[in-house]
């Protein structure tokens, strides 16, 4: 799982309605890079390097999973989308510029992308809305911060602070206390609930596996081993939940797991048989009865395919042998308990056309539908 960077970004905008472009901008850099953390003034400035119009300024500090050249490839998809005409000429006018200025403390020197910006420290229109946001940021070559540097510059430069404020969009408020996200083997539950904890800052509530003892003889001879399989996860994830519950404040921040104890009975089901059945859903019960419930249970479903697809590049040596028959089962299995349960709501989300690692604007769609009412 990709843990989110801080990266800071310079905006500038010297052509047409340059308010409405470094909006647009901000807007697109949230659909599709990441979260805005910190927005500086903007400032208008002179044009530097060429005779040309005044620029409007700014610097943003956003968080994301990209890599470096993922936010580079962003940026300038948004800088098209935008009307802006690249061209070898030199400085121009231009209706919007998107530089990285860093990444992290990382040093990147390639032929597409140096970072630290390598005139960073000269360009008093970098520097001012810089500073606004992370005046005490040490550049990790020159090893002074970012207010220093400004200070150093001594600029002429007429450098006008505006009363302009650029807007972040954010994501969805939510009333929602406790989370479950579910779904098949496969489906990308951990991934998302993992992207949405770091996002909403919220507490992490996921599966454990230890070593199954019984997992790899079960998926070679499942009549044999599936009793002690299921009684070995149920044992476990009882234990987990009952743990990690007992630590959160329910009532307050959000909490995101990913798996509910009653997947350990779906399972149990397809696997089992009917005297074995019996006697594990006594215990069930037991465990079950007492365990606090979901505010909502989010059910992803993924096609057979997609899902065999994502279980062979994810490359569990133990679970490479997994049928299609088997996963359909285990889906049949969910959705039979999501139509017939009442202790919670329940939405079914179908991520088959969804790509919510790779494609940020899904991922920010399967967070509408989840929060929306």
């Amino acid at each position: 799982m990709n843990t989110l960077k801080s990266v800071y970004i310079a905006l500038g905008s010297n052509q047409g309605q340059r308010q409405q472009f470094l909006q647009k901008a901000i807007d697109d850099i949230f659909e599709h890079i990441g979260h805005i953390e910190k927005l500086s003034n903007v400032y208008e400035t002179p044009a530097w390097g060429f005779n040309g119009n005044a620029f409007l300024n700014a610097c943003i500090k956003i968080k994301t999973i990209l890599s470096p050249p993922q936010v580079l490839n962003a940026i300038q998809y948004i800088e098209h989308k935008l009307g802006r005409i690249r061209s070898n000429e030199g400085y121009q006018n231009r209706n919007i510029d998107l530089d990285i200025l860093f990444y992290e403390n990382d040093c990147i020197d390639d032929t597409h992308l140096k970072v630290p910006h390598p005139e960073l420290s000269k360009r008093d229109f970098v520097l001012f809305p810089l500073s606004d946001i992370a005046a005490d940021k040490k550049h990790p070559i020159l090893g002074e911060s970012i207010l220093n540097l400004k200070q150093k510059l001594d600029s002429k430069s007429k450098i006008l602070k505006t009363d302009f404020q650029l807007k972040s969009k954010t994501y969805p408020q939510t009333k929602i206390n406790y989370l479950c996200i579910e779904g098949n083997i496969g489906a990308g539950k951990t991934t998302f609930a993992q992207m949405l904890a770091q996002d909403y800052n919220a507490k992490l509530i996921l599966e454990r596996f230890k070593d199954n003892p019984f997992l790899p003889q079960f998926y070679k001879d499942p009549k044999r081993y599936a009793f002690p399989t299921e009684m070995a996860f149920l044992a476990d994830r009882h234990q987990q939940l009952v743990d990690d519950i007992s630590q959160l404040d329910l009532f307050s921040d959000l909490s995101v797991a990913d798996y509910d104890l009653y997947k350990s009975l779906i399972f149990a089901r397809v696997t089992l048989q009917p005297k074995e059945l019996d006697l594990y859903k006594k215990v069930f019960d037991i465990m079950y009865r007492d365990i606090p419930k979901p505010d909502l249970y989010v059910y992803f479903y993924q096609n057979t395919e997609r899902l065999l697809d994502n279980i062979k590049k994810r490359g569990r040596s133990y679970e490479q042998n997994i049928d299609a028959e088997y996963l359909e089962k285990i889906n049949a299995g969910y959705l039979d308990f999501i139509k017939n349960q009442n202790r919670f709501t329940t939405k079914i989300i179908d991520l088959s056309n969804y790509d919510f690692v790779n494609n940020r604007s899904d991922y920010l769609k399967l967070i509408d539908l989840i929060f929306k009412t």
